[in-house]
């Protein structure tokens, strides 16, 4: 998570039982937080701040979910499908997807 508001990569391709890490490269804290209502069905939720909800999560943005330079978040994928995700703070440009191969 950048500087330039971007998840580099912005998609990123893993087995289903790997483990994705996103880390703060620059100096603006982001979030990783999903896009519930577009997750594969029986997929569990993930956000930083590890909420349950995506309205949890926004609610507790930025006393709750942030990542701040140099720290990192991480979710292990066990469910084949897309997962959409968005940084809170910067949605409108700063989007990304996890793509889960069986």
């Amino acid at each position: 998570m950048t500087d330039d508001l971007k998840f580099e990569p912005q998609e990123v391709q893993i087995s289903a039982g790997e483990t994705v890490v996103w880390e703060t490269t620059g100096s603006v804290a982001h979030s990783a937080t999903a896009y519930e209502a577009d997750l594969p069905e029986n997929a569990s939720y993930f956000a930083s701040g590890d909420f349950e909800t995506e309205a949890a999560a926004r609610e507790a943005y930025p006393s709750g979910g942030s990542v701040a330079t140099g720290e990192t978040y991480s979710h292990t994928f066990e469910t084949v499908g897309e997962f959409p995700y968005f940084c809170i703070p910067h949605e409108s440009g700063m989007q990304g997807i996890v793509v889960v191969e069986g």
